[in-house]
């Protein structure tokens, strides 16, 4: 028996129900995954450089007000100078290099003629200024013997910096590289540079580099020394920072603390210092965990960077809560060093713990009653989760690490240490663009670890270029 039309009717339109089901749930598919795209766009376009890791510079003409976008918070002190404190300025020496005598020849009031023997007394003004650059030029010469005895000949020894007929000195050497390496001046400037402050008009670019390559050879030395020191260290900072080199991304690593710094370039970001023991501060890059025998800090500026996208993009209840209790757990521990207390009050830390843990308790709460990710297509792997779930697993499983600023006074809130030994390495990429070998990218890096390390030392700079490693290194405290 054939179906009646009304069947066949009935059997057509359940078959193009069910097409449209499984269409309904494709584009229902489609749109979880836009809606999880366009958030994570929209929260790329809000981020800068107050609530994610981006540089200030990246902000563009959209910068935030400096006060209002920093993390430091309000000092309670005034603008300008504090009470009690003491200005300085230039002060007059008693033995001044050159005195220039001023005299006058006819009276202001009746115009007669004025001699030496009515000076009275002597008003004084002191001017500081360099003198004017030149270069200075000292012909060794080297005696000859003829001896009478034997009639043979004995030149005697010229010093062992001096090796050609003619040369430059190892202090014009040590601006240059001073010039190229510390304020980061490409080798064609540095040779305009000394043409105009010096008279080095026959200097070349390639003596510029080849000066730099010496100097970084003669003091490797004390580069390792540098090394050994911060890597047996009880505290120190570490961060890493992508480099180009001869068109390729390779990685610069720096280990430093308040008194060294080390630079390494690496090929892999993952090719990380070997230490030994102590404390080490980072931004949770995961490969530091991998080094045994060593104690683990997180960088908190990191922490309250994505804590402040949280409270400004995502409005995660939470995030705002725990902002403020790691400001005010700084906070303790700054007020309990300034009255010379080694640790924090057992009460105070157990109220930071305690409201530590009930927040994350709090933020995961929240998380698990939000609706699951979607995975996109093609993608393997763990279920995708938001910034604010990632960030409160970080806070549960990584607490101790967290909170070691309060734990240990000699271990610093934030990884600030580091970033600024990095920051210049980044301004010499902006400058120069990128190196054009490994050898020459290592040479930049063994001179500014001399030269940071000298800064923080107090020592002379320019000194530090041209004098022997083994005499640095026995200036450098163990």
């Amino acid at each position: 028996m054939e179906p009646s039309p009304v069947q066949i009717l009935i059997d057509e339109l359940r078959q193009e129900m069910a097409v449209l089901r499984q269409e309904i749930a494709v584009l229902r598919q489609e749109n979880v995954l836009l809606r999880q795209e366009n958030a994570e766009l929209r929260r790329r376009l809000d981020k800068d450089s107050t609530n994610s890791s981006k540089p200030p510079s990246s902000d563009g003409l959209k910068k935030k007000p400096r006060i209002l976008g920093s993390l430091r918070g309000k000092s309670g002190k005034v603008s300008g100078g504090q009470v009690g404190h003491k200005g300085d300025t230039l002060r007059r020496v008693e033995k001044p290099d050159f005195i220039k005598r001023h005299k006058a020849t006819n009276c202001l009031c009746c115009k007669a003629k004025l001699t030496e023997s009515m000076i009275t007394g002597v008003t004084k003004r002191q001017v500081f200024d360099i003198p004017k650059p030149r270069i200075e030029v000292t012909e060794h010469q080297a005696s000859v013997y003829t001896c009478m005895a034997c009639n043979g000949t004995t030149q005697a020894a010229f010093p062992t910096d001096v090796t050609s007929s003619v040369q430059y000195g190892a202090r014009i050497k040590a601006n240059a590289v001073y010039f190229n390496v510390q304020q980061l001046i490409p080798e064609e400037r540095v040779v305009e540079i000394m043409n105009d402050l010096f008279g080095a008009r026959l200097l070349c670019s390639a003596s510029v580099a080849g000066w730099g390559i010496q100097a970084a050879a003669e003091l490797q030395s004390f580069v390792e020394h540098i090394g050994s020191l911060v890597a047996t260290a009880p505290v120190r900072n570490l961060d890493e920072t992508g480099f180009r080199i001869g068109g390729k991304t390779q990685w610069l690593h720096t280990a430093s603390t308040d008194a060294l710094t080390h630079y390494r370039v690496t090929e892999k970001r993952g090719a990380i210092p070997m230490l030994t023991g102590g404390i080490i501060v980072h931004d949770h890059f995961k490969p530091y965990y991998g080094l045994s025998d060593i104690t683990h800090s997180l960088c908190n500026a990191h922490h309250l960077r994505e804590l402040k996208a949280l409270i400004e993009i995502e409005k995660e209840p939470w995030a705002k809560r725990m902002f403020r209790v790691l400001l005010k757990a700084l906070e303790a521990v700054q007020a309990a060093k300034a009255k010379g207390t080694p640790v924090l009050q057992a009460r105070i830390m157990r109220r930071i713990m305690a409201l530590y843990d009930g927040l994350v308790a709090m933020g995961l709460a929240f998380h698990e009653q939000q609706p699951p990710l979607e995975r996109k297509p093609g993608a393997r792997g763990q279920i995708p989760r938001r910034p604010g779930h990632n960030l409160l697993i970080r806070f549960r499983d990584f607490k101790d690490d967290v909170l070691r600023f309060a734990t240990n006074f000699a271990v610093p809130f934030t990884n600030n240490q580091a970033e600024q030994d990095i920051r210049m390495m980044k301004v010499k990429m902006k400058i120069s663009g990128s190196f054009r070998t490994m050898a020459g990218a290592e040479v930049f890096a063994a001179l500014r670890s001399v030269i940071s390390t000298a800064r923080k030392q107090g020592w002379n700079i320019l000194q530090t270029l041209h004098t022997p490693a083994h005499l640095l290194i026995a200036q450098l405290p163990a």
